[in-house]
């Protein structure tokens, strides 16, 4: 019907618009799946999945690639425990809970590495569906917001110094966005530290990537393993090199609007996702991947404040 298209194209505008957010742009999309038929059905397929491609790929230019390597140097092993703990963690508990092995992944990689936009990462490299997607952004998005709040707070209580805290909220909180809006409330030298530990664990996005792609690759008949590579992870780090090594004549305004394009993909790519999805999918789902979210958010919380607690 025509009002259900120009619902449908007028809350994409308000999710592009400065009130929008990929929370609400998901939030949005489960409205207008729960109460009235999408409109444009035939987006919910293969556009979704390209279109969630090319805006990893764009977030690439957001990076210098020298300053986070740079960053991530010293605490490299203990950056390589927590990413691959988390991961294991999350399999145990994800076969434990009995939760789809794809979800469990993508949960388990959106809290190892740095939320929506890991599980964005890995999604088209296990061929994940458009419900698995969505469930993981859910559960990373509201835990994100719960993490937003609750950080400053609990980081005053323990007296957590500025460094302190600027890396447990880079390792314990997932989206960059959220370490960034924790971090900046608690003072500006936790939002420097805070922002280049959690660059330098954004890189390890491609060889996690590349990890579940092996892992889930696809078998023929000869039993001979093919794997599906996920070729944007390469562009995704092209992108990393030409922010890196662009000569200074070109304007940063450049490459912020880059990323800024990326992160309105990744708006509407939510929105997509949310409004492919349908009750009784939900209903298939239930309550257990938020709970295998939350336990390993607990832990990684936990573990890397005792760790902070006793390095820094």
């Amino acid at each position: 019907m025509i009002w259900q298209k120009a619902v449908f194209i007028i809350l994409v505008l308000f999710c592009l618009s400065p009130w929008g957010s990929p929370p609400i742009a998901l939030a949005l999309g489960l409205v207008v799946a729960f109460t009235m038929t999408t409109p444009f059905p035939e987006l919910g397929g293969k556009p979704t999945k390209y279109l969630l491609q090319a805006s990893v790929v764009l977030l690439g230019f957001g990076m210098n690639l020298a300053a986070v390597v740079k960053a991530g140097k010293d605490g490299v092993l203990f950056t390589i425990v927590t990413i691959f703990g988390t991961l294991a963690l999350g399999f145990l508990v994800g076969r434990f809970l009995k939760i789809d092995s794809k979800t469990s992944s993508l949960i388990s990689s959106g809290t190892a590495i740095c939320g929506g936009s890991a599980i964005a990462a890995v999604a088209p490299a296990i061929n994940a569906e458009s419900q698995q997607i969505s469930v993981s952004l859910g559960t990373v998005f509201v835990l994100n917001s719960i993490a937003l709040f609750l950080f400053p707070v609990i980081g005053h209580t323990l007296n957590l110094s500025q460094s302190q805290f600027g890396v447990w909220a880079a390792i314990a909180i997932h989206d960059t966005s959220s370490v960034v809006g924790a971090a900046g409330t608690y003072g500006s030298e936790a939002l420097a530290i805070a922002t280049t530990v959690k660059l330098a664990r954004a890189l390890w996005i491609a060889p996690v990537a590349l990890l579940f792609a092996y892992i889930y690759r696809d078998k023929d008949s000869t039993t001979k393993a093919k794997i599906a590579i996920p070729w944007f992870i390469f562009l995704f780090l092209a992108a990393t090199v030409v922010r890196t090594y662009t000569p200074a004549t070109v304007p940063p305004s450049l490459f912020d609007a880059i990323v800024n394009l990326a992160k309105a993909g990744m708006t509407i790519t939510l929105f997509l996702i949310g409004a492919s999805l349908s009750r009784e999918t939900l209903r298939k789902v239930g309550v257990r991947p938020l709970i295998q979210g939350v336990l390993l958010w607990i832990v990684i919380s936990v573990v890397s404040l005792f760790a902070v607690f006793r390095l820094l």
